[in-house]
């Protein structure tokens, strides 16, 4: 190669690096624009309070998406067995946000808990059921007058109860709820203790798979069953646009779910026991999409109805307005 052919290439070579280096500091410039929009530097620390059937935020956590969001602040995951427990730490200041079947926050909200509603998943009304032993004698819903059903108080499925026993033509008093735990009413639901279950995923599933539970009815047509997100009222006043970021990484933990539902069953089943069927028969019955979205009007509409139904019926103290806890995504 000559001293001239040399020359050349080498201004060749530092103008196709010019260009290059001038792209890559433009996509810089874009990511850093775009960063700075979802990124809140000042959030030095991120409580989450979630529960085994928070499948966005298990894979939020698991592939530290919420970290990637907010790489000032310290994130701690703390999981609860119900949407009450976790009311309970988001009303004390323990957790910051927290993901949640519909009947806790109603529960919370009429406590006079402070609590914001910033964001829902889509319906999962297949993702609840009310199930009977397999060799019950049960096989309509009003059939459970007089009976002894299982069900935590002040979660999704105590609505799916109210709301399966006033379909049926009964009244509230016509049944005998049992108070339990998911893990409690499970083992009485085994020793045929209590005579049907209300009950959400993964232990809904658990007990189809491994206890051969019959189910007397779904959700569908009873509870669109939602999952609300919730934030601490400190979070709300100091960093209200950091719960755009958190959407925005429940929408990326979604996307991940519902293009790998058999490795999102696999680290079900690692990171909570159940066997790896059991954590496919509940990730397969999540709607595709389930990601993140601010409430709309018939969101509201439909958990006012739940309120309204509680107040009736006197399960909670008074009667509330919904639409006072939802956060106006300012």
């Amino acid at each position: 190669m000559t001293q001239h052919q040399r020359h050349n290439k080498a201004i060749t070579w530092f103008k196709t690096s010019s260009h290059a280096m001038n792209a890559a500091l433009v996509a810089c410039a874009m990511l850093g624009s775009s960063a700075a929009w979802a990124v809140d530097p000042s959030v030095k620390q991120l409580r989450v309070g979630y529960q085994k059937a928070s499948v966005n935020l298990v894979i939020a956590q698991q592939q530290k998406l919420l970290e990637q969001e907010f790489p000032n602040a310290k994130i701690s995951w703390n999981e609860f067995p119900g949407g009450p427990q976790i009311l309970e730490a988001l009303a004390v200041g323990s957790i910051d946000i927290c993901a949640t079947g519909d009947t806790p926050p109603v529960y919370a909200q009429a406590g006079n808990k402070p609590l914001h509603y910033f964001a829902y998943e889509t319906a999962k009304p297949l993702s609840s059921a009310i199930l009977v032993q397999h060799n019950s004698k049960i096989t309509k819903l009003s059939q459970l007058k007089g009976k002894r059903v299982g069900v935590h108080r002040g979660s999704s499925s105590h609505y799916l109860l109210v709301q399966a026993v006033r379909k049926a033509g009964l009244q509230w008093t016509d049944i005998q709820p049992i108070w339990l735990s998911p893990a409690d009413a499970r083992a009485a639901f085994q020793k045929g203790a209590i005579d049907a279950w209300a009950i959400w995923d993964p232990y809904y599933a658990a007990a189809q798979v491994e206890d051969k539970a019959r189910v007397l009815s779904s959700g569908k047509g009873l509870s669109p069953n939602y999952t609300f997100y919730l934030a601490s009222e400190n979070l709300i006043k100091k960093h209200p646009q950091a719960l755009k970021g958190i959407i925005k990484q429940v929408n990326v933990a979604d996307k991940w779910v519902q293009r790998h539902k058999t490795e999102t069953a696999k680290i079900f089943a690692q990171s909570t026991g159940l066997t790896p069927i059991i954590s496919q028969t509940f990730i397969q019955r999540r709607p595709n999409p389930s990601g993140a979205a601010p409430l709309t009007k018939k969101v509201i509409a439909d958990q006012q109805e739940l309120a309204n139904r509680f107040s009736e019926l006197k399960i909670i103290p008074k009667s509330i307005n919904i639409q006072q806890a939802v956060w106006a995504g300012k």
